[in-house]
């Protein structure tokens, strides 16, 4: 489920998605942001390192990938370092932010794939250029006291003509895609709990917002633990939605269900124009 990007376009003009009518007036082009979640696999700042080693080629194939999104902001997962993320994000198109995490500096080797090593895989944004937007503290309780867990890179958005709409990127641990039973599902569980007050926090606001990236969990599955405790309508807003709805994943024929998400707020959720999901090959 690594090598896909969700997509969701927002409708986010002050009044109306149709744009303001005066009574002789044509309409106004509506007001849209769209945004991305793409997990980079072990995206490294340097050719031919970490558990995906790359060449020049393959990051100019990333870079087209990217600019052919065309999104206006991305949460990213999995990229060691600002400099790697530019690889890919045309400084001149896009500006990157990154967790400020910098993590136990341990090298493990990478599963699968003997003689290589882990490089870090940090959480951030892509946003475009001219697209005003407010950093806000990155959410360290995330890492649960685990300096080799990520934090979430949290922003608010300013559309020129829309609502503003705050975004929070997150890669949540892996190995427990459903049930509460393995050694994963310890560290998950205690992870859910920090993102659900994050949500709750922002659900009492009036702003809208959205949570992207990586869950490594299988949030559509009926009665999902987790899901259940986030889509609780407590506070009102916080009457969440997936973006890609009930449809099944399909850059894998192996893997049915997502892992990666776009979750709207009920405000959001009622703004959204359209999802895709797009693969990287």
């Amino acid at each position: 489920m690594k090598r896909l990007a969700l997509l969701a376009t927002l409708c986010l003009l002050t009044v109306s998605c149709g744009g303001i009518r005066g009574r002789d007036a044509a309409p106004a082009p509506a007001a849209t942001i769209t945004l991305a979640s793409w997990n980079m696999e072990h995206l490294a700042e340097a050719n031919d390192s970490g558990c995906r080693p790359r060449t020049d080629a393959d990051y100019a194939a990333m870079r087209a990938y990217a600019d052919a999104l065309a999104a206006d902001v991305v949460a990213f997962q999995e990229v060691e370092s600002k400099a790697a993320a530019e690889r890919v994000f045309d400084p001149a198109r896009y500006t990157v932010v990154i967790e400020e995490r910098v993590g136990s500096g341990r090298k493990g080797e990478c599963g699968g794939h003997p003689g290589l090593t882990f490089n870090a895989q940090r959480t951030g944004f892509a946003i475009r250029n001219g697209l005003a937007f407010e950093r806000q503290p990155d959410v360290t309780e995330i890492q649960v006291g685990n300096l080799d867990l990520r934090s979430g890179v949290d922003l608010v958005v300013r559309p020129a003509r829309g609502r503003p709409v705050r975004v929070l990127s997150v890669h949540l641990k892996a190995g427990c895609t459903a049930g509460d039973r393995n050694e994963a599902c310890a560290v998950l569980f205690q992870q859910v709990p920090v993102v659900e007050r994050w949500i709750d926090a922002r659900a009492a606001e009036g702003m809208r917002f959205a949570v992207l990236g990586d869950f490594n969990r299988r949030l559509v599955l009926p009665g999902d633990a987790v899901w259940t405790d986030w889509d609780d309508a407590a506070p009102a807003n916080a009457d969440l939605a997936r973006a890609s709805g009930d449809q099944s994943a399909r850059c894998n024929p192996r893997y049915r269900d997502f892992i990666d998400y776009i979750l709207l707020d009920r405000r959001a959720a009622a703004d959204l124009a359209t999802f895709e999901e797009k693969t990287f090959a």
